[in-house]
């Protein structure tokens, strides 16, 4: 992180070179030539001239991601500084406050005459608190680029995954709160609509409309926002570039986006939502906070798998704001029939071994039975991982969830079937689609070995965890 500082005194200069955290690369601007020969011989970078013309700030080398610190004092016309040093393209500006009383009221001065500018107390500038507070800026010019990039466009397209979940319905409304758009000039859409109980309870307690989208279709939009998820997971058939990508998930490398943003250590795609909302002060309708919050207590199973400080942060910021009664009511078991009728199927076929319950279920209408089968296997007691694998649509569907350190469940569906189809997810959760003759091919086995391929493999990534182990925690084999 790079900062420019105008100084006026030598004591300034020594002070912000003491108070600056480090990771923070310092230059200063000074308008005295003994002060800048002092600081040039001692290898600081720094820069002779006018802070109030432009060309001084060029001459500094600014550019859009650095930091412009200027000491607020009155007789050195601080503000025909912040306009030369914004004129030069200057995004992150503050003002240093030297005083320590009526600091409230000039900081609300300073952002009624610059409202891109900040105001920064001199105590602010030790450690922690500078740097969040620089962080926050930046990822303000970067949320004001694409808002900048969206403003005109007559027709936008945010899309989804497949079946898409809370997270990505919620991060849906949240992009459109962040572009300031309605559900009018903004669609939210999907190719395959939402279908799981639990989200259709989402869907109906707040009234979200999920658009289907034809992928041969996006020339009708003016601007496409892909949230919780990435433009590889289409495969070639996404044939536009994506103007903006917000995820949470492993990052792709095979596509080209003209803004990204992808924060793999997060739980939650609204997590990161909330900090591009907050960072420009937007207001968050109750309706769109209400969806958020529930997309993270999803997303993290409340806070108990894939979770960052930064989750609980979002949560808690989102709480007050949110309806949670309503919250209460679209959360539930999810149990249906045919749910069920799945796990009665998995229960019979499956096998547990080493932690491991692995079932081969056969030909099932809808992927969302296995991973509720995943889920619930995971429950029983003694079971670390769960492998559940079935047939939809010609594809071969195969959920993973992991408990603990030991194995990672994003590693083993990558490393088995990234070479065949989509494969990917975290070290708790992790899901791969692959064209079922492609793996017949690969394994070199006809479908009714299906099941026992399956099993192998599974029972393979758990015994390489088994070997690794300290002697003292394995386990013995047990089955049934």
């Amino acid at each position: 992180m790079r900062c420019l500082a105008v100084c006026h005194d030598e004591l300034l200069v020594r002070t912000l070179q003491v108070l600056l955290p480090q990771g923070i690369d310092v230059g200063f601007i000074v308008t005295q030539r003994p002060l800048a020969k002092r600081l040039h011989d001692e290898g600081a970078d720094v820069t002779l001239g006018d802070p109030t013309r432009t060309a001084t700030w060029l001459a500094a080398d600014i550019g859009p991601t650095t930091c412009v610190l200027i000491e607020d004092s009155p007789i050195h016309k601080p503000a025909r500084m912040l306009e030369a040093a914004r004129d030069a393209g200057a995004d992150l500006m503050y003002l240093i406050g030297l005083g320590t009383g009526a600091t409230e009221v000039r900081a609300a001065q300073v952002h009624a005459d610059f409202p891109d500018a900040g105001y920064v107390p001199l105590p602010l500038l030790c450690g922690t608190p500078l740097r969040e507070e620089f962080l926050r800026s930046q990822l303000r010019a970067r949320v004001q680029q694409y808002q900048r990039h969206f403003a005109d466009a007559d027709r936008v397209l945010i899309l989804l995954h497949n079946e898409p979940d809370p997270d990505a319905m919620a991060s849906g409304l949240a992009l459109r709160n962040v572009l300031h758009r309605t559900k009018t000039t903004a669609h939210i859409g999907a190719v395959h609509g939402v279908s799981r109980p639990e989200n259709l309870r989402m869907v109906h307690h707040l009234d979200i409309h999920i658009e289907p989208v034809a992928l041969d279709q996006l020339h009708g939009y003016d601007r496409i926002a892909l949230v919780d998820v990435q433009p590889s997971y289409f495969g070639g058939a996404l044939t536009r570039m994506a103007d903006l990508v917000v995820d949470h998930h492993p990052l792709q490398h095979d596509y080209h986006a003209l803004y990204s943003d992808i924060r793999t250590h997060y739980g939650s795609t609204c997590t990161i939502l909330t900090e591009h909302l907050r960072a420009v002060d937007a207001n968050i309708s109750e309706r769109t906070a209400t969806a958020m919050l529930y997309a993270i207590k999803s997303d993290t199973l409340f806070f108990s798998r894939q979770t960052n400080d930064v989750d609980i942060e979002a949560f808690a910021y989102l709480y007050p704001l949110a309806d949670s009664a309503l919250v209460t009511q679209m959360e539930g078991t999810g149990l249906t029939e045919e749910r069920l009728g799945c796990v009665l199927r998995a229960h019979q076929a499956g096998r547990l071994a080493q932690h491991l319950f692995c079932a081969y279920v056969g030909d099932m209408p809808r992927e969302d039975f296995l991973t509720f089968a995943a889920d619930f296997f995971l429950r029983l007691e003694g079971v670390k991982w769960t492998v559940l694998a079935g047939v939809v649509d010609e594809s071969l569907i195969v959920s993973v969830r992991a408990i603990g350190y030991s194995r990672h469940a994003g590693d083993f569906v990558k490393r088995t079937f990234g070479a065949i189809g989509s494969a990917g997810g975290h070290r708790s959760m992790a899901k791969a689609v692959v064209p079922v003759t492609a793996f017949l091919e690969q394994q070199r086995c006809t479908r009714a070995d299906i099941g026992a391929r399956i099993h192998a493999l599974a029972e393979a990534w758990v015994t390489e965890a088994a070997l690794a182990a300290p002697p003292e925690r394995r386990s013995p084999t047990r089955s049934r």
